[in-house]
């Protein structure tokens, strides 16, 4: 049952719940009750609302510290003030302990380092234990510092981050400067295992301001860069401008095992490329420079490449390796597929844009990718294109969890807020959860134009999500809501297995 009223209030609250226990419907499992309201919601359950100090917020990252659990934002542009210190911040990163998920605690905000500086998007978490080389006393933070810096942290004490290093500064790229401007960085990947950092970044002259920029962290106080990569007509030699389909750059690095999957073009003109890793880290040992970014040492690491219509992208490719496909256990050599879920970002606002969707592409095959199913979450009823800004999805959880890995995506929803979709069997992945945040007073207005008049909405935009090992649901707001945590109940608990 969807209901799409984003508030409800007094007698309304009362007959939603009366229809849903005439219907045979229980509470638990069709509407998630908070203090005050009671929330869209199926099979999910409000555990804890956070403001976050009415911070735009892009990437949540929860991280074991023994026994407690310590959730890391990064936020988007903007200020707000810090009640911690009771100064006006540029907005950075919030740290929280959500060892009690009911009672979330921010521990601190660290704000960006440098005058005008503002934003720290993207945060990645390491103990020094996992390191090769790190210490092993130490738990270490990396993150973007605005579009200009990557920074190294020492977060051992969650309340007390230190300050230890700057990895590395963007370049500046030779494009002609936009409304993005000329230097970015974006989603980043630390593997804690080889300490390898997999960047999003401006690497200098390169004629896009977003590619993959590679460093050895191993030793995470001397970091040492390894190459930048790109697609073709990124390099800075490459002749002519560059098309227009590959202007929006990387968007996301996902490493695994011996391969790289990166996803260009986060919404539309989207592109695939799978790596070998190895290959990528050690370059052609054939050539005069294996790093330097000729069309050869380019192409010498990809093993498949595959490119979206011009209405679809690739936000996040995450891999769903060794997938039982339970329908085809009669046939021994095929009954476990490889599998990519691929994500295309939602643009526009009020459905003015072609509608983005998220993909199963299988890579059992992996020179040959082929999509082979695709799901969403449909407007109606819940009248999610009237809304105002976004509809459709963002991205996905980036942690893996054995019981969410063949079973369960959980994915952000812009105004739809949090919808969890049924993967085990991949041909036909069916929606069974979600949550839908309520506006709050922090909740900016979105304005948007339709048929030549401005509308403008104070709508939820849930902007990411992620899970822990407990299997809590974490999801973050752009809009400036803040953190909603968020528990599975009914069928979906079921389905992944939890106590």
């Amino acid at each position: 049952m969807v209901v799409s009223n984003l508030l409800f209030k007094g007698g309304l609250c009362a007959c939603a719940a009366m229809l849903l226990v005439c219907c045979g419907a229980s509470l638990e499992e069709e509407v998630a009750s908070a203090p005050e309201a009671v929330q869209e919601a199926s099979n999910m359950r409000l555990v804890s609302h956070h403001d976050l100090q009415g911070r735009s917020a892009y990437q949540p990252v929860v991280h074991t510290y023994g026994g407690r659990r310590i959730l890391f934002v990064g936020h988007h542009i903007g200020q707000s003030m810090n009640s911690l210190t009771g100064n006006v911040e540029q907005n950075g990163t919030s740290i929280l302990d959500v060892t009690d998920p009911s009672a979330p605690q921010l521990l601190r905000h660290v704000p960006p380092n440098g005058e005008g500086i503002s934003a720290a998007q993207h945060v990645q978490i390491c103990d020094g234990a996992a390191l090769p080389n790190g210490d092993p006393a130490k738990i270490y933070m990396v993150r973007t510092n605005g579009l200009v810096s990557y920074e190294l942290y020492d977060v051992t004490d969650p309340a007390m981050p230190e300050f230890l290093l700057i990895i590395d500064e963007t370049g500046t790229s030779s494009r002609p400067e936009s409304s993005r401007g000329n230097r970015e960085t974006h989603k980043i990947q630390w593997e804690c295992e080889s300490g390898i950092g997999y960047f999003n970044g401006t690497p200098e002259g390169w004629q896009v301001t977003r590619a993959l920029q590679a460093y050895d962290l191993s030793t995470p106080e001397e970091p040492r860069h390894i190459r930048d990569f790109g697609l073709l007509g990124y390099q800075p030699d490459s002749e002519g401008p560059v098309p227009e389909y590959l202007v929006s750059g990387l968007h996301q690095p996902f490493a695994l095992g011996n391969r790289i999957y990166l996803g260009y073009g986060s919404g539309n003109d989207g592109t695939l490329q799978i790596l070998d890793r190895d290959m990528f880290l050690n370059g052609d040992p054939e050539a005069a420079d294996p790093f330097a970014p000729t069309v050869e040492n380019l192409l010498y690491p990809e093993i498949a490449r595959l490119d979206m219509p011009s209405y679809w992208g690739v936000h996040t490719a995450k891999p769903l390796l060794d997938f039982p496909v339970s329908d085809y256990q009669d046939d021994e050599a095929h009954s476990s597929r490889d599998f990519l879920m691929v994500v295309s970002e939602a643009q526009g606002a009020r459905c003015d844009s072609a509608r983005d969707i998220t993909f199963m592409v299988d890579i059992t095959e992996e020179d040959k990718p082929f999509p082979v199913s695709s799901f969403q979450t449909p407007a109606e009823p819940g009248g999610f294109c009237q809304r105002g800004s976004r509809f459709g999805p963002h991205s996905m959880q980036d942690e893996f969890h054995p019981g969410f890995d063949h079973t369960l995506a959980i994915m952000s929803y812009f105004n739809a807020g949090i919808r969890a979709f049924d993967i085990r069997d991949p041909f036909d992945p069916v929606e069974v959860a979600h949550f839908v945040p309520e506006a709050t007073p922090n909740t900016i207005e979105t304005c948007s134009e339709v048929d030549g008049a401005e509308q403008c909405a104070h709508v939820i935009q849930t902007n990411n999500v992620n899970i822990d090992d407990r299997g809590y649901i974490y999801a973050v707001d752009r809009s400036n809501t803040g953190l909603h945590i968020v528990e599975l109940t009914g069928t979906a608990r079921t389905i992944v297995g939890l106590n």
